[in-house]
């Protein structure tokens, strides 16, 4: 049996040095047979370029890992619900499963208000695992806006 908890915990990780970056704290983790291929954390203000979401660098990361840019044989682990774009890349990518923590009501592209990754158009559908650790990636995202808005 699959401990979701333990890897989600690693992409709680991974937000975590988002959070302490002053990003919005989202953080990535993709597994393969039981390993850790790729991690990645929200970095968009440091590096000033829009891609540079957790999702995004993770899948980079594995595709290098897998020497391919189909990542059939992984699952992603992510804090929050993903946007629109990487919600299409999870899709192109051909990721077969992705385990969330915490829905994204504003922008989250996985059923809150809109589901690319189950869109039956597509070639591709992801099936989606939700609230894993959901206190934990709420707590974190809370905590981030609400310094934000007192600065």
């Amino acid at each position: 049996m699959i401990n979701y908890e333990s890897y989600m915990k690693e992409a709680l990780i991974e937000a975590g040095k988002a959070y302490e970056i002053d990003e919005v704290p989202i953080g990535a983790v993709i597994v393969k047979n039981d390993t850790i291929i790729a991690r990645a954390y929200n970095m968009r203000n440091m590096k000033k370029n829009t891609l540079a979401h957790a999702e995004i660098m993770a899948i980079d990361q594995a595709s290098k890992v897998v020497g391919d840019w189909r990542l059939e044989d992984c699952e992603m682990y992510i804090t929050l619900e993903p946007c629109p774009m990487c919600a299409g890349a999870i899709v192109q990518a051909r990721i077969p499963k992705v385990i969330l923590g915490a829905d994204n009501p504003k922008a989250g592209c996985a059923g809150s208000v809109m589901n690319i990754l189950q869109e039956p158009g597509f070639n591709h559908q992801v099936e989606i695992i939700r609230g894993i650790l959901l206190q934990e990636s709420s707590t974190l995202i809370k905590q981030f806006f609400g310094k934000l808005r007192k600065k």
